[in-house]
């Protein structure tokens, strides 16, 4: 009986470890911030600064008591150097997205916080100029946010404000502008300017409130042209 033996080979890249992926997050920042080594060196300096003060003023000459501020000092920056180097990163990352279609539904698909629902689909385009509005649900009620310039999208938003107060009529509609213009909000400040939206729904309003508007949605698609709904039938394999 010939026995017969199996090789496989995996072709499948392994992922690259943590450090590897934080030099290539700082490699990425660096090249598009170049003040991001600046800011994580300040913020690394600064906590190490007051670790020594410490050591010298409290630690009545005991070498453990100095040791163990120092450490928690170079601890303490490394930290607020990882944080400062995380928010530049996505600022980076954003900023080279910026001012293309969809870069506001990329940042409600990766970047919403936790009570918020939304979709990186549209609920209002203009085929012609690729402006958009989209739409996130949360504690604060219905925020619906237009991307592009304010001249082409004000109607667009107005339009899609009037939808939304008709069907739920008692929640807490606001708009944000992220675009060109001078007063609109930048693509890497919108999930915060989210967070600072005042809460006034619980969350099982939020769902309820999330699942009503879908379902409108879904109910307003336009049939396209051509086809009488009333003879649609489903095709048979």
């Amino acid at each position: 009986m010939a026995r017969t033996t199996s090789t496989s080979t995996s072709t499948t890249p392994k992922e690259p470890g943590r450090l590897k992926q934080m030099w290539q997050v700082f490699n990425m920042t660096r090249r598009y911030d170049s003040n991001a080594l600046l800011y994580m060196i300040l913020g690394f300096l600064g906590p190490v600064v007051v670790g020594l003060v410490l050591a010298l003023f409290l630690s009545d000459g005991n070498a453990f008591t100095i040791t163990l501020w120092i450490v928690s000092g170079v601890l303490a920056g490394l930290l607020v150097a990882l944080i400062i180097l995380g928010r530049r990163a996505e600022r980076a990352a954003y900023s080279q997205i910026e001012g293309e279609p969809g870069a506001v539904g990329a940042v409600l698909r990766s970047s919403l916080r936790r009570g918020w629902v939304g979709s990186e689909m549209p609920v209002a385009v203009n085929g012609k100029t690729h402006d958009a509005v989209y739409r996130a649900v949360g504690r604060g009620g219905v925020v619906l946010i237009s991307e592009g310039p304010q001249t082409r999208t004000r109607r667009m938003l107005d339009d899609e404000k009037r939808k939304v107060t008709k069907i739920v009529p008692n929640v807490t509609i606001t708009t944000i502008s992220v675009g060109p213009d001078d007063d609109a909000v930048p693509l890497h400040k919108l999930p915060r300017r989210l967070l600072r939206v005042k809460p006034n729904l619980t969350k099982a309003e939020v769902l309820a409130v999330s699942k009503r508007l879908e379902s409108m949605s879904r109910n307003s698609l336009p049939i396209p042209k051509g086809i009488d709904p009333t003879k649609a039938r489903v095709q048979r394999r």
